[in-house]
């Protein structure tokens, strides 16, 4: 028996025995513990309820997800506040789209993510069609050595200024990203591949990534993508009207 199949056993004992009993006193009285007959009858009695009204097991799921939804969104309420500065103000982060804009667009990914990739240009199409949003850029390479490197790499180009351009042609390549790779990469937007490959091995790289780990593990995140817009954390793809939507409720928000 599953956990949930546990609770909703003991919601229907428990109305069972109310309606077996007449009331919760009475199930209590000092008559002592029930014998062996009176808990088969009364399993008989939850059965027969069950089996007579069905759609309570339903109610008791659905109402039992609405709470445990709450919960997690009370949470992540709580843990958008604990962790603002590291989310919004972070000097290391990358910014996009326009840097003085009313809401903000904190995005979690990695270059080997798939939904990451399918979802990059829905994110490039949320900002330039709207010029009041400040995109921030968070590299968590969570899919093996390669992403570490394609990050290391990427976030290495704000030093040559290429950091924009750079991240969205390793966003859209269907590529290993293997050393070689992510060099020609480099060379097709402008790089110096030499200064690249030195700055890439700067403390200041460790910094950002180790940063990055760190936020995404205080703020529960499952994996890429992720997102935070305004008061909201969002795990895994969305659509374009979905952001949009969320974007907007920001938006009202901060006018409160």
């Amino acid at each position: 028996m599953n956990k949930i199949s546990r609770r909703i056993l003991a919601i229907g004992l428990t109305s069972g025995l109310i309606a077996a009993s007449g009331s919760p006193a009475d199930a209590h009285s000092d008559a002592g513990p029930m014998t062996a007959e009176q808990k088969a009858a009364l399993e008989k009695v939850v059965h027969n309820y069950i089996m007579e009204n069905p759609e309570i097991i339903s109610d008791a799921i659905e109402r039992l997800r609405a709470k445990q939804r709450l919960a997690e969104a009370q949470a992540d309420k709580e843990k958008l506040v604990t962790n603002r500065a590291a989310i919004f103000e972070d000097a290391d982060a990358p910014v996009g789209g326009n840097p003085k804009g009313d809401v903000t667009v904190v995005e979690f990914f990695d270059y080997r993510c798939g939904v990451c990739k399918r979802i990059h240009p829905i994110v490039d199409e949320l900002v330039k069609t709207d010029s009041n949003i400040r995109r921030v850029y968070k590299e968590w390479p969570i899919l093996g050595p390669a992403s570490v490197l394609a990050a290391r790499a990427v976030i290495a180009s704000r030093q040559q200024g290429k950091y924009l351009p750079f991240h969205k042609a390793m966003m859209e390549a269907n590529s290993n990203y293997s050393a070689l790779e992510i060099m020609e990469m480099a060379k097709s937007v402008g790089i110096d591949t030499d200064r690249l490959k030195k700055d890439m091995a700067a403390p200041e790289v460790d910094k950002i990534i180790s940063k990055n780990y760190s936020l995404a593990d205080n703020l529960g995140l499952n994996g890429t993508p992720s997102f935070v817009i305004g008061n909201t954390l969002l795990r895994g793809g969305r659509d374009l009207e979905s952001l949009r939507a969320v974007v907007a409720e920001a938006r009202a928000a901060k006018k409160k």
